[in-house]
């Protein structure tokens, strides 16, 4: 088998250079999620608890928006009756009864997502590049010992 030269080393590397570029250039959407709906944190009282037993369980919560009193299910359970937690409504909100989250677990983008997925992509380039470099090499003879 030839030796590796320089030409194949330097394609794999120019190749593994292009795709990191590429991802980085195509957006933030590859790493990570869209923005999130955008939502305000109020803080709320459980009146209807739940129990944990039902895989569907939805609570009943009371809460002051806008100066208003209002009401919303939770999808959540294992909370006490007049406990206070806080939540996220949704920014627009209508008539009725709404849907709201545990502020604590509302979906968004984190700035570290971006950074990470990258230098996770530039290893699985290294490691791809190493691993065809050691497949074309082919096995080591072990040295005559004396």
């Amino acid at each position: 088998m030839p030796p590796m030269s320089w030409k194949v080393l330097g394609v794999a590397a120019v190749t593994g250079i292009l795709i990191v570029l590429l991802s980085w250039w195509s957006g933030p959407s590859l790493f990570g999620t869209p923005e999130a709906e955008q939502t305000r944190t109020v803080r709320a009282t459980v009146t209807l608890p739940a129990e944990c037993t039902d895989p569907a369980a939805e609570e009943t919560v009371r809460f002051e928006l806008d100066g208003t009193t209002r009401n919303g299910t939770l999808s959540g359970c294992g909370h006490d009756q007049d406990e206070q937690v806080e939540i996220a409504v949704p920014a627009t909100v209508g008539d009725g009864l709404l849907e709201v989250q545990l502020a604590s677990t509302a979906p968004g983008t984190t700035d570290l997502k971006r950074p990470m997925g990258l230098a996770l992509l530039v290893l699985s380039c290294a490691s791809g590049g190493t691993y065809a470099f050691l497949v074309a090499r082919g096995p080591r003879r072990p040295a005559a010992v004396l």
